[in-house]
């Protein structure tokens, strides 16, 4: 946790967004693997930790707009706890450190709520993503589990992401400690990319770094030589010479804050020449796309000027024809890039999408786009210092994809389909690095895993 104060001032801040009523924060409940006891690992929810910081199960907080009183629900160990946890603090010691004195027992909340809700006052929550809670949350208010996303507060959620977005300098620097454990991460990833090793066994050393210090995996480890299924979860290859690995991994440390990187490596250390010209076309956008990052700037168009640079780069090889701007608005980035450039990370590494994506990446300023590519974009909006996020373009050749496309005819006039054919059997590159938007321009927080086609093949060499 961090200080009390900061937890305080957060609450404050979204006192002030909140014209009226209550607002309620369920924090997550454990959940069975298989049975009762056996758990998977407790993660909070990330609203909860941000304005109330306590990382245990079966807590809600409020924040009452009226009387100014901030309260946590919660339920006491019991005996039983205590013999197989060991001696806990109490629920008020817990609460002190958030800097909330009040505190109720959980069997309360429901007639706490109900006595708001007769006196006709507002109930301001989010929408659950977990069942868990959204069967709670239905008790709670009153309300059938199929009707709560119709009483979710806009106000509240325009309200957290107006302040969860803008990082400070201690969300920066948790930030960058998880960056600092991707470094570990990623550069242990490239000396394994070696002919005959397995993708678990890459997976094995990845994911227990995280725990190594202390933490978690920001989301499932992408680790394949398969790139152009850009969600791989399964490690079940052997590594073979012309290949490339695809390393999409972060980590999630004790303070919940995340990085997510993606790293590209060629099997046993060295590009190829079809692999290096992709690669490059990759890397060029991924340059182009950060150069741009500054406030002021909508961050569309970063997306327009690193796909456009992709389909250069992919033009000169003779994979793309014709005018490239009008390629890209025609929608034929899609087909190498059906992703958008980046998205919003902190305490989560999609920061904030429970919320809504449209919510947290767009704004009345700015609207998803419906150029095909151009609308997969999560982060759209104009960028301001504070903003923390990724830039992550990829080059992906996807079989079913392509005879989709080439089935229908589509985008004929741009895409060299015959030429495209050749490179089926390549897979797909990715870089992604994570950005801060500063208040003269941005800083790259991953600037130091390596990425260009030197620093990979010097990494590979150990």
């Amino acid at each position: 946790m961090f200080a009390d104060k900061i937890y305080i001032d957060r609450r404050k801040k979204l006192r002030k967004k909140i014209s009226s009523g209550v607002i309620l924060f369920l924090g997550n409940v454990e959940a069975p693997a298989n049975y009762r006891d056996n758990t998977y690992y407790f993660r909070q929810d990330s609203n909860f930790s941000y304005f109330f910081g306590l990382d245990l199960p079966g807590l809600a907080g409020v924040i009452d707009i009226e009387s100014g009183e901030d309260i946590i629900f919660g339920t006491e160990l019991t005996m039983d706890d205590i013999i197989w946890m060991g001696p806990q603090p109490k629920l008020t010691e817990n609460a002190a450190k958030a800097g909330i004195n009040i505190v109720r027992d959980y069997s309360t909340l429901h007639d706490y709520l109900n006595d708001a809700i007769s006196k006709g006052r507002r109930i301001h929550f989010v929408k659950p993503y977990r069942g868990e809670q959204t069967l709670e949350l239905s008790k709670l208010v009153g309300l059938k589990p199929c009707a709560i996303e119709h009483y979710v507060s806009i106000e509240l959620i325009k309200a957290i992401v107006s302040l969860r977005e803008i990082k400070s300098a201690v969300e920066i620097k948790e930030i960058e400690k998880a960056v600092d454990v991707a470094y570990e991460m990623h550069t242990a990833a490239m000396k394994m990319a070696k002919s005959g090793v397995y993708e678990y066994q890459v997976a094995g050393v990845v994911d227990g770094i995280t725990l190594q210090h202390n933490g978690h995996n920001s989301f499932p480890s992408i680790i394949t030589i398969n790139g152009h299924i850009m969600h791989n979860h399964t490690h079940n290859n052997m590594l073979t010479k012309g290949r490339m690995l695809v390393v999409d991994a972060g980590a999630e440390i004790e303070s919940l804050y995340d990085s997510d990187i993606t790293r590209t490596t060629p099997v046993d250390g060295k590009f190829d020449s079809r692999q290096k010209d992709i690669y490059e076309a990759v890397l060029a956008a991924n340059m182009k796309g950060i150069e741009g990052v500054k406030p002021g700037e909508i961050n569309v168009n970063n997306h327009i000027a690193a796909v456009t640079t992709l389909l250069d780069g992919l033009k000169e090889l003779g994979l793309v024809k014709g005018n490239t701007h009008d390629a890209v608005m025609n929608g034929v980035g899609a087909f190498f890039m059906p992703h958008g450039l980046g998205h919003q990370m902190g305490m989560d590494v999609h920061d904030m999408e429970g919320l809504g994506e449209d919510y947290v990446g767009y704004d009345e300023k700015t609207k998803r786009s419906k150029i095909p590519g151009i609308g997969s974009l999560r982060m759209g909006k104009e960028l301001r210092p504070g903003h923390v996020f990724t830039v992550e373009p990829g080059c992906y050749f996807i079989p079913a994809w392509y005879d989709l496309w080439k089935g229908e005819k589509r985008a004929k006039d741009f895409i060299n389909y015959d030429k495209v054919a050749k490179y089926l059997d390549f897979g797909g590159i990715r870089i992604e690095d994570n950005i801060l938007v500063t208040k003269d321009g941005h800083r790259v927080l991953s600037t130091k895993i390596p990425k260009t086609v030197a620093d990979v093949e010097a990494i590979c060499r150990g």
